[in-house]
């Protein structure tokens, strides 16, 4: 699975949207991804599950955010 890691863009006070967007774009046609985010993306989640993705998100004990994005067939 590939990931995308959000977290230096975001403590920097960046918006990754772009970013996360362009990575999606590059998936093969049924390739899911794992995102590490600082926080709960509610919107990205709602966002990609129009898109097809079901999102699992688990918060890590160093308070980030693993957001697993599955293609949904």
């Amino acid at each position: 699975m590939k990931e995308l890691d959000v977290r230096p863009i975001l403590a920097a006070g960046g918006e990754p949207f772009e970013q996360i967007m362009t990575f999606v774009l590059s998936l093969a046609p049924g390739e899911g991804f794992r995102l590490w985010a600082t926080f709960k993306p509610e919107p990205l989640l709602a966002l990609l599950a129009k898109q097809g993705y079901r999102g699992e998100a688990r918060k890590m004990a160093d308070g980030s955010w693993a957001v697993d994005f599955i293609p949904q067939s």
